[in-house]
């Protein structure tokens, strides 16, 4: 990689640009080989010394764009977590839905007793083939760059901890696991912890072969926020009526009522969508980044 510019992070580190890890990205999102190599040849021949990973990003979508809307919209998905945001009310309604779509029943911010006091947790679900039962922590971010970390590992461990030791045959509801769930990354020394005291954690790409990209392609579940013939007011709007998911469109067209489309705009839209969720699952030896 001789002679390539050094590119800033969405975290402010510098690296070497790494035109392989663009080619991985879009082929990940379902891009053919071909096109995401031309992608990634397009970008490194223009790019300069300084360029942020946000500005090479936005220059990738719109190429792909180009080439294929869902295929775009997909490779926009941890973008689009982001725009979920202010709050994390939406990214809580959100993993809600990615768990029902894997045959999860869900409750969310549920009051659960411990042994010393009570807890809200963000996300209570059992499944009844796999006789289990879990909760949730869930920490929304809106900044790319940001990591959960260690000291929240920590706070999530004790907070199971209680549950974990209340009295069985008195507690409303068994917990079997605990789970925390980011929409970014965890940081080294969060990951060592967990997988050390018996945490489990999702994020963006972690676990490697299980993680948050991987199960959102794996249910066909998106937020609409992924939708690139939709404008921010349009997404924002829909969140504000409790459309969180681009399948909750595709089964009831209704949905898209309040932001009052042109018969034009709503085909192209549910063409979007159903794209989108036609997209064939990640190849087995694209690794995630």
């Amino acid at each position: 990689m001789n002679g390539l510019p050094v590119i800033v992070k969405a975290d402010g580190t510098k690296q070497v640009f790494d035109p392989m890890r663009l080619i991985v990205s879009l082929r990940r999102a379902g891009a053919g080989e071909h096109t995401a190599e031309q992608i990634a040849h397009v970008i490194t021949e223009t790019l300069v010394p300084g360029t942020s990973s946000k500005e090479i990003y936005a220059r990738a979508f719109a190429l792909l764009r180009k080439e294929a809307r869902p295929v775009a919209a997909r490779y926009a998905l941890r973008r689009a977590l982001l725009e979920l945001g202010p709050t994390g009310h939406p990214f809580e309604d959100f993993i809600s839905h990615l768990f029902r779509a894997e045959g999860w029943q869900v409750e969310t911010r549920k009051i659960i007793r411990g042994a010393c006091v009570a807890h809200e947790v963000d996300l209570y679900a059992s499944h009844e083939e796999q006789n289990t039962f879990l909760a949730a922590e869930l920490k929304y971010h809106n900044d790319p760059g940001y990591k959960t970390d260690l000291k929240v590992a920590l706070y999530v461990k004790s907070r199971f901890d209680d549950i974990f030791s209340c009295d069985p045959t008195v507690r409303a509801c068994p917990i079997d696991r605990g789970l925390l769930v980011t929409n970014t990354k965890f940081t080294s020394e969060a990951i060592a912890y967990a997988e050390c005291a018996g945490v489990e954690l999702l994020g963006w790409s972690y676990p490697a072969h299980d993680n948050l990209f991987l199960r959102m392609s794996r249910a066909a579940v998106y937020p609409i926020t992924t939708l690139t013939g939709l404008s921010h007011a349009e997404k924002r709007l829909l969140i504000e009526r409790g459309i969180i998911a681009v399948d909750d469109i595709m089964q009831d067209r209704r949905t898209l009522d309040p932001i009052h489309l042109s018969s034009e705009r709503i085909g192209e839209v549910l063409a979007e969508i159903d794209g989108l969720l036609r997209l064939p699952l990640v190849p087995h030896d694209i690794v995630p980044v």
